[in-house]
């Protein structure tokens, strides 16, 4: 139980993306929320990659809970993720593959500079 208190301290907007009502029909949404659980619960917390990650993975499933135009995406994205049979922590490749995408629409969202000429 100290564990999960440590845990969510870290995890500012747990409550926020785990009391998200998606829509009907949304399975892949409840699943990325189960992966996120599942994910942040089993870290080493004495590992501070783990915690990084963890509060990344945090800041992430916030935008894709509040953010309509991340969350389709993200989900057009991780259709094109593969996990191979062999892998041995299937939730820690989908984090890290999730972790990736944001990095990369990030980048791709703050290099489109708008101009607008004022007359």
């Amino acid at each position: 139980m100290k564990n999960n208190k440590q845990v969510l301290s870290y995890c500012k907007n747990f409550e926020k993306i785990i009391n998200t009502d998606f829509l009907e029909g949304d399975n892949l949404s409840l699943q990325l929320v189960h992966i996120y659980k599942d994910y942040i619960f089993s870290i080493d917390l004495a590992n501070e990659e783990d915690v990084e990650k963890a509060i990344e993975i945090d800041k992430i499933m916030a935008r894709y809970v509040d953010d309509y135009l991340f969350r389709k995406t993200l989900k057009q994205e991780l259709l094109r993720v593969k996990v191979k049979k062999s892998c041995k922590d299937v939730i820690q490749t989908i984090v890290e593959s999730i972790i990736e995408i944001f990095k990369r629409v990030e980048f791709e969202q703050t290099r489109k500079i708008y101009i607008s000429k004022w007359i």
